[in-house]
């Protein structure tokens, strides 16, 4: 005799890059070992992928490209996951670093949210005529990441990974047809002005967020920035 199966209970999610409602069960015990194998790897790499894979089992919209979305989608679509799934309540331990003693937090999943940018250029002028147009990094990304040397070449290789396209007054070019080398030297030879703008695309891009207040053993008022994951 063929054992019952079990349905499972479904939810919505905004997703906050398109702002389309997409529907999703909880992970199940399938779905936690993969988490536990990857973090039993250490791997940063290897977790970042489990969690991919625990939120691509637990759509329910095949039309959704998960490779598609943005890494802040991820980050935040495991949380809503992780709150329907196990408990919507973490507790967190924080070393304060003026008394050295620990503090106990208890943050509900369900009030992290995404920070947008209050200004962020996605179109970056060269010149009156030519131009880059950026994008923020989706998930195909994880597959390419590799072991860097330094902070420079990461950087490198974020910025290009979140060129769109690059125009001036004659055509259009998508940057999915450039090489990377290509793309490479042509960020070598932009001004520093116009990298600065870049840079700061980067910086301002929207992230995981929560803010927790307390008051130390020394009657000091603190605040703690949690951001992704």
């Amino acid at each position: 005799m063929a054992l019952p199966k079990i349905q499972s209970p479904t939810f919505e999610v905004i997703i906050p890059s398109i702002n389309k409602t997409v529907l999703f069960r909880p992970f199940l015990v399938k779905e936690e070992k993969i988490l536990l194998m990857a973090q039993q790897s250490n791997d940063d790499k290897d977790i970042i992928k489990a969690i991919k894979q625990v939120v691509n089992n637990c759509c329910l919209d095949d039309k959704l490209d998960i490779d598609k979305l943005a890494t802040f989608d991820l980050e935040y679509l495991f949380l809503k996951l992780r709150a329907r799934s196990v408990n919507n309540v973490v507790e967190i331990l924080y070393k304060d670093a003026e008394d050295e003693k620990e503090y106990k937090f208890s943050i509900n999943l369900d009030d992290v949210e995404v920070t947008m940018p209050k200004k962020s250029e996605k179109n970056i002028k060269i010149n009156k005529k030519s131009g880059i147009v950026m994008k923020y990094p989706n998930l195909s990304i994880v597959d390419q990441i590799k072991d860097f040397k330094d902070e420079m070449e990461f950087l490198n290789f974020f910025i290009i990974k979140c060129i769109d396209e690059i125009y001036d007054e004659n055509d259009v070019y998508p940057a999915s047809e450039q090489t990377d080398e290509e793309l490479q030297e042509f960020i070598d030879n932009l001004d520093v002005k116009t990298f600065d703008k870049i840079r700061e695309f980067m910086e301002n891009m929207p992230k995981l967020e929560h803010v927790i207040t307390y008051t130390n053993s020394l009657g000091k008022e603190k605040k703690v920035t949690l951001s992704t994951l």
